[in-house]
């Protein structure tokens, strides 16, 4: 007697395999991003202890991390005081969520552009109107090319001019250097062109009409 062979039983990961993808996005469309909404009053998050500013910034560090060519933008959902109902649902209500689906793709609302204006005194940049979440390093590469603006700064000038105290592991390289000006361009967004990259040469500061720089009262250190 004669045994017809058993066929295997599929593995749950297998079949998971044989099924097409699930394609969320139609037909002539493409992901740009998406939006994270976060619902938590001030009152939660200093129980929490953290306050949203600062969990906003750590958020978008985390995302140049991750990603350094990601843009960000951070956007705050007011409701009247004592209104009822949960914090993601009026988040979503004040923010225009509208649900994404194959049908009908959520197009997002464009961004009111105010400028850049650069704050060298104050070690501040603000761009369309909200402070930016730059890193020391980050503020202080800015601010250098700032300072000699149309002209290409070599790599190997940066690391001479930012890092003079550091030694040994901790000077950087000239590949560091392109990783540090990435992570700057994400957070400076629809400005980071402001950031030229010079092939072969370094990198430049390029002045628009929308950026404004002040020096403050007294000179920074780093002007010449």
């Amino acid at each position: 007697m004669s045994l017809a062979p058993v066929s295997p039983v599929p593995t749950a990961s297998a079949a998971a395999a044989e099924r097409p993808a699930l394609r969320l996005v139609p037909d002539g469309a493409e992901v740009r991003g998406f939006a994270l909404f976060v619902g938590l009053d001030e009152a939660k998050a200093r129980a929490a202890g953290v306050d949203l500013p600062a969990l906003v910034d750590s958020l978008r560090r985390l995302t140049g991390e991750l990603a350094p060519d990601a843009e960000t933008y951070a956007a705050v959902a007011l409701a009247p005081e004592g209104a009822g109902g949960r914090d993601l649902d009026i988040v979503r209500r004040a923010l225009t969520d509208r649900a994404v689906t194959p049908e009908a793709p959520t197009a997002l609302a464009p961004r009111r552009r105010t400028g850049i204006t650069l704050d060298l005194g104050r070690k501040r940049l603000k761009i369309d109107g909200e402070n930016a979440a730059l890193t020391y390093r980050e503020f202080e590469l800015l601010q250098f090319l700032v300072l000699r603006e149309g002209r290409t700064v070599p790599r190997t000038e940066i690391i001479t001019g930012l890092w003079a105290d550091a030694e040994g592991a901790d000077v950087p390289n000239e590949r560091t250097i392109d990783v540090h000006v990435r992570r700057l361009r994400a957070k400076l967004g629809d400005y980071g062109d402001i950031v030229r990259t010079i092939r072969g040469s370094g990198y430049r500061f390029d002045r628009h009409a929308d950026v404004v720089i002040r020096y403050g009262e007294t000179p920074s250190p780093d002007r010449f």
